[in-house]
């Protein structure tokens, strides 16, 4: 059975910073871009950052660009998202996902198996 596993979220004040991990198991995702999404109550789940199977590329929401990194260790099974200079705004729940494709999406539609999330709380 696929299992997505995230961790590292916590409570962290207004410019500290965080690494989430998302550890895949009962498959390998290595052929498979991966991606970051949260999800704030009331709200639909909005797309942060994205990384191809090798990743070579990778994508980001405009609001978090410069200060989160997403990477991948595909010997481990592993995606990663360092999230530094961190605001308020950032509060929410954080979900890995894999991608249909090797490329990479912003569409959650596109992502076909999901974690059961991290929540990540930034105080001002």
């Amino acid at each position: 059975q696929v299992q997505l596993v995230e961790s590292g979220g916590e409570l962290v004040q207004t410019g500290g910073s965080l690494r989430l991990s998302c550890a895949a198991s009962g498959r390998t995702f290595r052929s498979y871009a991966m991606g970051w999404f949260r999800q704030t109550p009331g709200k639909e789940r909005e797309f942060v950052a994205a990384i191809s199977w090798s990743g070579g590329s990778t994508d980001y929401t405009n609001s978090v660009k410069g200060r989160f990194t997403i990477s991948r260790d595909n010997t481990e099974n592993t995606v990663y998202l360092q999230m530094n200079s961190l605001k308020p705004e950032d509060t929410a729940v954080y979900y890995c996902a894999v991608c249909r494709y090797s490329s990479g999406s912003y569409v959650s539609h596109d992502y076909n198996y999901w974690g059961q999330g991290t929540q990540v709380t930034v105080s001002s």
